[in-house]
């Protein structure tokens, strides 16, 4: 933790090995707290990024729930790595921080980032007035120090409380258009204000990773930032906060399509849906703030009506209508995460798959305009997550896409597949194999 811009993202994205926070001169880049595993030497601990802390005078309206993260993070915490910036010296915002850590000292590691020549290095005693121990010359951007940095700080990770190595879990990917409840969600689901909830659009610009048990069913809960229309995003902060959601999806294994119950389906939405549909997520249309609605016999009706209509290309994907605020069926949308979860790892034996395929082949022969002799002669499933069906037939050209929906749509109606995408393979095979 530390002020705006003294390099935590850096210092966070050097010590997991990955870039999961985003890293930008402008200040104020990191609003959430971002967690994520990481090991040093055989200790694995998680790491938390937290934003940058303003003094409350100063802070505007996102700037103090930004602080009130941070300190909640500094409750929860086993360490605390205070870092501060060499280029600046000491300033009154690293004093008022100090001034919130002194009753937690005993777990505080005071890190001076950009030391990067040898001269900087007496400059750094200057910290030593904040009354934290002696400071670390550390230089997260070139891996200076790096190693002895993390050595000090698993001295003090408890030896308490191993971290499983299965706790991801289910990764669920939360995405949506800006300000349609993301966060509000992920905190109902979490019971506790992990993340930032604003009215102002663009309050997510990271993808924060929670973890948490449900059912004996371990969850990784992605939020993400707000998408919109490419047109619409600068280069920049947002620009890079657009891609990690879009690497949240792909990371996924299911992927809340969150969209507002008083706006509907925007186009937003539809590119989102066909992004998720083309990379091959399982996913469920989450209808928040349906609360806001007036309601009367028809509006359930009238909305699942106007939802498939414009969402037909994912037609297989459950729909719950939910309020965020409220808490309104969100125990049921985590009951159909898991159910979701099972239909995406389910398998059919060879002989009950294929003893259904020739019902539906001879209820449906299939044709080509040429009219070639097209023949099927055996189906498998070969994988899960998503189910992978492999049809051997005698010239895979001559099955139509018209008859490939057939078949996809028979064996979701026949084996359940609610929510998960089904992928299809057709192979050829010798003409002298028996055919279905």
């Amino acid at each position: 933790m530390g002020r705006p811009n003294v390099g935590k993202s850096t210092l966070f994205n050097r010590i997991v090995g990955k870039r999961l926070a985003i890293v930008h001169s402008d200040s104020g880049i990191t609003r959430d707290r971002i967690y994520q595993k990481t090991d040093w030497t055989g200790y694995e601990f998680i790491l938390v990024d937290t934003g940058g802390i303003v003094p409350e005078g100063e802070a505007n309206s996102i700037e103090k729930m930004v602080r009130i993260q941070a300190e909640i993070a500094i409750e929860q915490a086993d360490v605390i790595i205070f870092l501060v910036d060499i280029t600046t010296g000491m300033t009154y915002i690293d004093k008022d921080i100090a001034k919130i850590l002194y009753k937690k000292a005993d777990k505080v590691i005071l890190a001076v980032n950009k030391v990067e020549k040898q001269s900087q290095k007496s400059d750094i005693y200057e910290f030593m007035n904040l009354g934290l121990r002696e400071p670390i010359p550390i230089s997260a951007l070139h891996c200076r120090n790096i190693g002895s940095f993390l050595d000090e700080v698993v001295k003090k990770i408890p030896k308490r409380h191993p971290i499983k190595t299965n706790v991801n879990g289910i990764k669920i990917a939360v995405v949506g258009k800006q300000n349609v409840g993301k966060s509000s969600l992920v905190n109902k689901i979490t019971g506790s204000k992990n993340v930032i909830v604003s009215e102002i659009p663009g309050t997510t610009r990271d993808s924060i990773n929670l973890y948490l048990q449900y059912k004996k069913n371990a969850f990784t809960i992605i939020d993400t930032a707000g998408l919109r229309k490419k047109s619409k995003i600068k280069y920049g902060i947002e620009y890079f906060s657009a891609i990690r959601s879009l690497e949240s999806i792909d990371k996924s294994d299911i992927t809340l399509l969150m969209i507002d119950a008083v706006d509907g389906v925007s186009f937003q939405d539809k590119k989102i849906a066909d992004y998720v549909k083309r990379n091959y997520k399982d996913i469920i249309i989450v209808v928040n703030k349906w609360d806001l609605i007036d309601k009367d016999n028809y509006t359930f009706g009238d909305h699942i009506k106007a939802i498939r209509e414009n969402l037909s290309f994912i037609d297989y994907a459950p729909i719950i209508f939910i309020s965020a605020l409220t808490g309104q069926r969100v125990q049921k949308l985590l009951d159909l995460i898991i159910k979701v979860e099972q239909a995406s790892h389910s398998r059919i034996s060879t002989s009950d798959l294929n003893e259904f395929i020739q019902l539906v082949i001879k209820k449906f022969p299939p044709r080509h305009p040429s009219r070639k002799n097209i023949k099927i002669y055996y189906c498998t499933q070969t994988g899960v997550h998503p189910p992978l069906f492999v049809f051997f037939v005698n010239n895979p050209k001559f099955i139509t896409d018209s008859y490939k929906r057939y078949l996809h749509n028979q064996l979701r109606e026949q084996f359940k597949f609610e929510g998960a995408t089904i992928r299809l393979k057709f192979k050829g095979r010798s003409q002298n194999a028996n055919s279905l």
